[in-house]
């Protein structure tokens, strides 16, 4: 049985310093991560790639609050689902490519992630993982106020919106990740936060 990899790539690995996030951006990004996936296939590992999401969580979830005089608001896990989908279909793509540039068919799959969290884990009164783009102190203030977010300074570089990051129970999705990795897939799971049973 080939040995198993997991590869983790952050959610800044998509968006590098600099840029602005755009989707053509984060294709461009993927490549390299897709290019190294590749090198451990033909190396004969079997791979699952996990990811963070917090710049890309943190834009999901802003525009689900600043359009809620049009469209519904969605929470955080909901944003969290989203972006797995988002940031899966950028990175299975990119393997896609990649894949067919070296003359390869192995199957990628992205697999939506459950994790179960404790609703009572005090990380849920002290929000810390910051998620988003940077503001300055006067626009993280304004939207401190006028969204009731908790912001907090990162690294420095200026301000950013902070979400609680509890500790994760359970993967509920684990049986299947297990059962595609069997079959020989790649599979792209685990991106991002939780949800409290």
């Amino acid at each position: 049985m080939p040995k198993l990899v997991l590869v983790a790539v952050g959610g800044n690995a998509l968006i590098r310093a600099g840029q602005k996030g755009t989707a053509q951006e984060q294709f461009e990004n993927a490549v390299d991560t897709a290019r190294a996936v590749v090198r451990l296939l033909k190396a004969g590992y079997r791979v699952v790639l996990t990811h963070g999401n917090g710049p890309q969580v943190g834009a999901s979830l802003t525009r689900s609050e600043v359009a809620a005089p049009y469209a519904y608001r969605l929470p955080l896990d909901c944003c969290v689902a989203a972006t797995q989908g988002e940031i899966g279909y950028v990175l299975q793509y990119a393997m896609w490519q990649a894949l067919q540039a070296e003359g390869m068919r192995t199957p990628v799959v992205t697999l939506i992630t459950q994790v179960r969290v404790d609703a009572g884990d005090p990380a849920f009164a002290r929000p810390t993982k910051p998620i988003g783009p940077f503001y300055t102190r006067d626009v993280a203030e304004r939207y401190r106020d006028l969204f009731e977010w908790h912001m907090a300074e990162d690294s420095s570089r200026g301000y950013r919106r902070v979400v609680p990051s509890p500790e994760p129970k359970e993967i509920v999705e684990l049986e299947a990740i297990q059962a595609c990795v069997e079959r020989g897939l790649v599979v792209i799971a685990g991106g991002g936060g939780g949800w409290t049973s």
